[in-house]
């Protein structure tokens, strides 16, 4: 084994030990803003992983779409909304654990049986270099155009919809406030707020 193949393999169990170990704390831990901080660490380690594949350009992808923009969406919309309700306890809470655990160990084993079954082909094909960019980007605006862009149209509507929900927060806090003047407050139908004059 070759100083290279040693390292290339030293750097894939860290990068799939970091994985597997951000998957069950996204899981596992209770505080959701830090489960997904650990969602990006864990998109950041299948970065490393496409990096180690020589896929530079989907590495970068990666980390441009789900680190910045869905990770990114995913915490806007965790700190936007909902922020002073309390969390209720869940009825039937051990049930639904028990039948995710099942599910879940179910497709390890499916997982693992894909892995030992298959006649994986090794070494796999050359990578082609600064080309795989110019034929990622024919496929993108070709092959797999309509997917592209209702991707981005997903994305977008959940970023205005996390928008409108965290403006309704404002606007119930702001109507909140003014219950202390009963009687000299009137919503037209607008929702505008106005003063009632009609007893100077």
């Amino acid at each position: 084994m070759t100083i290279a193949t040693s390292t290339e393999l030293i750097c894939f169990l860290i990068l799939s030990s970091v994985i597997v170990s951000g998957a069950l704390g996204v899981v596992l831990i209770d505080n959701i803003v830090y489960s997904a901080f650990l969602l990006g660490g864990v998109f950041m380690s299948v970065a490393g992983l496409y990096l180690l594949l020589n896929a530079s350009f989907v590495a970068a992808a990666q980390i441009l779409v789900y680190v910045g923009a869905v990770n990114v969406l995913i915490l806007f919309a965790i700190m936007l909304v909902n922020k002073q309700e309390e969390l209720k306890p869940i009825k039937g809470l051990k049930i639904r654990r028990f039948f995710s655990g099942c599910v879940c160990a179910g497709l390890l084993a499916l997982l693992f049986r894909v892995d030992i079954t298959t006649n994986w082909a090794t070494p796999g094909p050359k990578a082609i270099g600064e080309i795989a960019t110019e034929r990622i980007g024919e496929h993108l605006f070709t092959d797999y155009l309509l997917p592209f862009e209702l991707a981005s149209v997903l994305l977008l509507m959940a970023m205005i919809g996390a928008i409108v929900l965290a403006r309704r927060d404002v606007i119930s806090i702001e109507l909140e406030s003014t219950d202390s003047i009963p009687q000299n407050i009137i919503n037209n139908s607008t929702d505008n707020v106005l003063l009632d004059q009609s007893s100077d």
